[in-house]
């Protein structure tokens, strides 16, 4: 059985808004908050900051609805059954995750609430933190002399940018970290809808439900960095990874998932998270080398692509290059640790230059490199007269190019394939030399 519930989340970046929107979809009551005026009013307006497929109708339906609306006002934090805190968490430059958005506003929570509430830390946090968001929370009703019962929940976020709105809707479980069991009970009846397809609710200490998160995206990391090094290995030896990679996932113990290779993971999770964990381990002084060794072999990954081309046109200076995929992964304009600013910034530093294209990471990557960049209006149009063609992101638009039309546009037919989408023999029999990763 499920219940209509007033609930106020802080913060309206990817997973505060992913998490409002879906929450007013089926029939609750949401106050989304943020101090940045300007965002909030864009969002009044029906204006979304992010791209994510899906989202921006359900937020337009929700706001003309009035389920869904937003607000700058901290005495707001008082609405609500339930606050989801999902705040922004970036790493400092130790690794160690930035907490004071998170503390700031479980004392602005503590100096707000006036009934029963449930405060639930939706933000990737290390473990500990929902007791020092208790601690904080506690002091502030005590000083207003506010006898207030509150339970402070861990619930991490397990969306994939490019389909957050379908991870919510239809998660594959619901991870808890709860104390009291009346919030228990509430924060089930919140999320019975999202678990009609049988997928469970799982329940825990709070400690256990933190580590979950960054565990679960360690675990994906070291995959892919595994994989990269495999392929890095079968170059050497004359192997092919695809190959290689088929037949390790038919092994029902290993998977299909999160193996293959290419030019390294990026976003705002994987390198945030296994920085964080590293950095726990090293707080409480156990040794991690296996976690280091992840985060190591992706920023050596990220520099592969480019030493094939500099390996292949030995003098980069004055050459043009046509870069496809901007975006750390298809279906997002997220280019937060994305593997092709690392590539930029060594071929400009070569004394390359460069012209790229993505379907919708133009803006975020013009914020990085400005004019010192061209920019393509379509993905062709930037392969006129290149040197060669680069594929840094998957986006379903390049997978099957017109590549007759491409070789008559480069003026080398050489193309440098960093995600393994085209097939080499195909592309030899076209008269294209052809680099993989791994391949």
């Amino acid at each position: 059985m499920t219940y209509y519930m007033n609930i106020s989340v802080i913060g309206t970046g990817y997973v505060g808004l992913v998490t409002a929107a879906c929450l007013s979809e089926i029939g609750n009551e949401i106050l989304c908050i943020d101090i940045d005026h300007e965002k909030i009013k864009k969002l009044k307006n029906g204006h979304i900051p992010i791209y994510e497929p899906g989202l921006e109708e359900i937020v337009k339906r929700n706001i003309k609805s009035g389920r869904l609306k937003f607000s700058t006002q901290v005495k707001d934090l008082s609405f609500g059954d339930v606050a989801f805190i999902a705040v922004g968490t970036p790493p400092k430059e130790s690794g160690r995750p930035d907490l004071s958005a998170v503390y700031q506003v479980a004392k602005s929570i503590g100096e707000h609430i006036s009934r029963q509430t449930i405060i639930v830390d939706k933000s990737t946090v290390p473990v500990g933190t929902a007791r020092e968001v208790e601690t904080i929370i506690r002091a502030q009703t005590k000083k207003r002399r506010k006898n207030i019962q509150f339970s402070v929940v861990s619930n991490p976020e397990f969306l994939k940018e490019g389909s957050a709105v379908m991870d919510f809707m239809k998660p594959d479980r619901i991870v808890l970290g709860i104390k009291e069991s009346w919030a228990k009970q509430k924060m089930k009846e919140l999320y019975a809808a999202f678990v009609k397809n049988g997928h469970p609710i799982i329940v825990m200490n709070r400690e256990s439900a933190e580590m979950a998160k960054y565990a679960s995206n360690a675990m994906l990391a070291c995959k892919i960095s595994f994989m990269n090094q495999i392929a890095n290995l079968c170059e050497i030896v004359g192997a092919d990874v695809e190959s290689v990679r088929h037949a390790m996932s038919l092994d029902q113990r290993i998977g299909e998932h999160f193996l293959y290779a290419g030019a390294g993971y990026g976003g705002s999770c994987f390198p945030k998270d296994v920085q964080a964990l590293s950095s726990l381990a090293k707080d409480i002084q156990y040794p991690t080398p296996l976690l280091d060794a992840i985060e190591e072999v992706n920023i050596k990954q990220k520099l592969v692509l480019f030493q094939k081309i500099q390996k292949f046109f030995k003098n980069i200076e004055g050459r043009r290059f046509a870069i496809w995929g901007l975006s750390f992964k298809p279906n997002t304009d997220d280019t937060r640790e994305a593997p092709s600013i690392t590539i930029i910034d060594k071929i400009l530093n070569s004394g390359g230059i460069v012209s790229a294209y993505d379907p919708k990471a133009m803006t975020e990557i013009k914020k990085i490199f400005g004019k010192k960049i061209q920019y393509g209006k379509e993905m062709y149009q930037i392969c006129k007269g290149a040197d060669a063609l680069i594929l840094i992101t998957e986006w379903p638009e390049f997978r099957e190019p017109d590549f007759n039309k491409i070789k008559k546009l480069l003026k080398n037919p050489v193309i440098f394939d960093g995600r393994n989408i085209y097939n080499p023999s195909l592309l030899k029999k076209k008269g294209f030399l052809y680099f993989g990763v791994g391949r």
